[in-house]
């Protein structure tokens, strides 16, 4: 398999910035800024390792499908440019495992255009990248999520822009995908996470941003299915989640009426319900992700408008009590 790896590292240092956030109460949370990230991007991808965040391809420098691969550092609040990704990518699916992070998915083209099955490993340790096998199934906007040390690439947009219900796993140990039963119902734009060994798809969109629902299905890899679990208060897609101090974050999306949702709620999985917390602050987005470092969620880029609009540098943080 080809190795890949930088030229050169550049570090660059952006200035912290905060502003006030008006909560309904401090047990729903706060919001502020961090450095700013080194290049404006939309779809992305985020992922952490080794205490470090990856924000991997999206739209960016006036291209539908970047290569971009920027690291984070929350401990010094400093961002540096890493190995880029094989290929461009936008609405790639990201997560770490075992100290690497995996990437699966994604178009090459906008609007939702040219679904691939590529799926890739990066190694920050050595800065390189390498090709994995590929996925059975070509799509974007596909949810990935890490368990057991096995990866799982759950719905997503497909060939012709088709929505699918498609669930695989990749097993590095055999370097085989597999098919597994699929989603209840197609659809892609949504949040996928793990917690107590299940996989949690939340939200999406069934085709348009007209089409948002908040289902909520959760896997059982022991027993191969699915089963309901309480709705997301907020039907949206294109959002981004997160596991955080045992709740699952969900915050921003589109479309509302036009604008982007500024909603952000948590799902507790021992009771089975939803909770209000601080809304997206100074406005809202979509086409961003989520990464959960220590104490706090961050969430970086992503675009204010819906099915576009300007795209942001901006790394917004959130924390609870």
């Amino acid at each position: 398999m080809k190795l890949l790896t930088a030229s050169a590292v550049v570090i660059v240092v952006a200035a912290l910035a905060t502003w006030p956030v008006r909560s309904q109460s401090s047990s729903q949370g706060v919001w502020s800024q961090k450095a700013r990230m080194l290049e404006p991007r939309g779809e992305v991808a985020a992922a952490t390792a080794g205490g470090k965040i990856y924000v991997l391809g999206g739209s960016a420098l006036g291209q539908d499908a970047q290569t971009l691969n920027e690291e984070y550092d929350p401990a010094s609040d400093r961002w540096r440019v890493r190995a880029p990704m094989p290929r461009g990518l936008s609405h790639v699916g990201a997560v770490g495992m075992n100290g690497k992070i995996y990437v699966a998915g994604g178009f090459t083209r906008n609007v939702h255009m040219d679904a691939q099955n590529v799926a890739f490993e990066y190694d920050p340790a050595t800065d390189t990248w390498k090709s994995l096998p590929a996925m059975k199934s070509p799509r974007g906007s596909v949810g990935l999520a890490a368990l057991d040390g096995k990866l799982y690439a759950v719905g997503g947009r497909g060939v012709d822009t088709v929505t699918v219900a498609t669930n695989e796993v990749y097993d590095p140990a055999s370097g085989k995908w597999s098919e597994l039963a699929p989603l209840p119902r197609a659809r892609d734009h949504l949040g996928v996470t793990t917690v107590d060994g299940k996989i949690h798809a939340i939200g999406g969109r069934f085709n348009t941003t007209t089409d948002n629902t908040g289902m909520h299905d959760v896997y059982d890899p022991a027993a191969n299915s699915w089963k309901s679990a309480a709705p997301l208060p907020t039907p949206r897609s294109s959002v981004a989640i997160t596991l955080y101090k045992g709740l699952i974050v969900v915050a921003g999306g589109e479309c509302n009426n036009g604008k982007t949702f500024v909603e952000n709620e948590a799902y507790d999985p021992k009771t089975d319900r939803w909770q209000t917390l601080a809304p997206m602050m100074p406005t809202g987005r979509h086409g961003f992700r989520a990464a959960t470092v220590g104490a706090y969620a961050f969430f970086p880029g992503g675009a204010g408008g819906c099915g576009g609009g300007a795209v942001s540098d901006t790394m917004l943080v959130f924390s609870l009590p």
